[in-house]
Formats: structure tokens, sequence, C-alpha cells
């Protein structure tokens, strides 16, 4: 089985995109595959908050620390919304066909599980700093050299911005996954000269993952 978050996108406006897409298939579909009323209406409130959030921060005149938690939050509320939403009425709803998976860009649910080992191995990753405002994550599997190893879905990116070093996993506040390299953060221009501690980890195609690598950090340019 596929986890949910596999198919997520880690980036903001690619979320927003494809949260949106998601929502308004689903409009013409509550009916059809017998969703109550009430979760149509909290699903599209979701959308709609994270929206209003995301324009404000991506608009230069509007954009401040306090816009930007406040899109921090309102991604958190509608990313777990709509997991909650997808696991209880579209995964394993009879009424959704492969067709209708498809056009919402979800993973087609297989009927049969395939057993996949946990990672044993974590990601050696390199940060490119040569671009100003951005910092750029080059992960692979260090023994195969290859971008992942076998079984791997991706990777999960833990970081923060902080004024002191990152000692564990639990210092790193935020947290993306890419299923494939490279991983980019783009920053403000006040961020410029803050240091970021990055930690990776592998996670397979049923969501268990392999060990943490160690805290990089890196200077944003």
């Amino acid at each position: 089985m596929t986890t949910l978050h596999d198919f997520i996108p880690g980036n903001d406006r690619s979320f927003l995109d494809w949260l949106t897409l998601v929502v308004n298939y689903l409009k013409n579909k509550f009916g059809t595959w017998k969703i109550p009323e009430e979760e149509q209406q909290q699903i599209e409130l979701l959308q709609g908050n994270y929206k209003t959030a995301f324009d404000v921060v991506d608009n230069p005149l509007t954009n401040t620390s306090v816009a930007v938690v406040a899109k921090q939050e309102a991604r958190k509320a509608a990313e777990a919304g709509i997991r909650a939403f997808l696991k209880a009425y579209v995964t394993y709803n009879p009424l959704v066909t492969d067709e209708d998976r498809k056009a919402m860009e979800l993973p087609i649910h297989k009927t049969t599980r395939t057993d996949t080992p946990v990672p044993t191995t974590m990601p050696f990753f390199e940060i490119d700093s040569s671009v100003i405002r951005r910092l750029t994550i080059h992960f692979f599997d260090q023994d195969t050299k290859k971008a992942k190893p076998a079984g791997v879905h991706g990777a999960e990116i833990r970081w923060a911005i902080r004024d002191e070093p990152a000692v564990d996993v639990e210092d790193l506040t935020n947290s993306s996954f890419d299923t494939r390299t490279p991983f980019t953060l783009e920053f403000k221009g006040h961020e410029r000269g803050q240091t970021v501690y990055f930690c990776l980890c592998w996670e397979n195609t049923t969501g268990e993952k392999g060990p943490w690598s160690e805290i990089v950090s890196a200077i944003v340019p």
C-alpha cells in the first residue's frame, strides 16, 4: 500500500496547484461517491484557507514573518485534512476508478501487497549554495552512487534555520519529502547569512523510514 504523503508535492506552490486540482475534480463527485456534504465543505475550506495564506506570502508587499508562519500552519492543516479525506473516502472507495485517481494525480491502489524492505542506509547529500537566496540539496545512495536505493520512494528532508546548532532531528522543525534529487529551498532576502541545518533519511513505499543522516549546516547565500 502506498502512503498518502508519497504523492503530495513538497513545494508550496506545487502543493497548492495539486490541492486545487483535487478539490475541483471532487466537486462533481461528492454525490456519486456518497461523500457527506460536511466533508465537502471542510476540504474546500482548508484549500481556500491555504490559498489565501499562500497568496499573502507570495506577494512581496505582504510577505512578513507572521504571514509565513500563517502559511505554514495553513499548509499543515490542509495537508493533514486532504490525507485523512482521501484515506476515508477515496483510497478504498469501490466507486472511485483508476481513471479518477489518475485525474487527481493519485497513485493506483494495489489489490495485492508487495513487501518492501525497510531502508537500512542513510542518504548521502551535498548542498549547493551557488545561487543567491537558494540552497539545493543533491541526495543519493552513497554505496551505489544512484539516486536512491531499490525499494525507496524518496527522502524526507528535515531542516530549520537556527541560531544555535541543531543536535537532534527533533530540533529540525520543518519537514519536506522529495521523490527525486535535487531538493531546492528558496529563501527571502532578510534570511541571507543565516544558518540552515539539514538531516535526511530514506523512506520506502509503505512509509517506513531508514536511519537519519548526520546533521549538516549551510549558510543562506
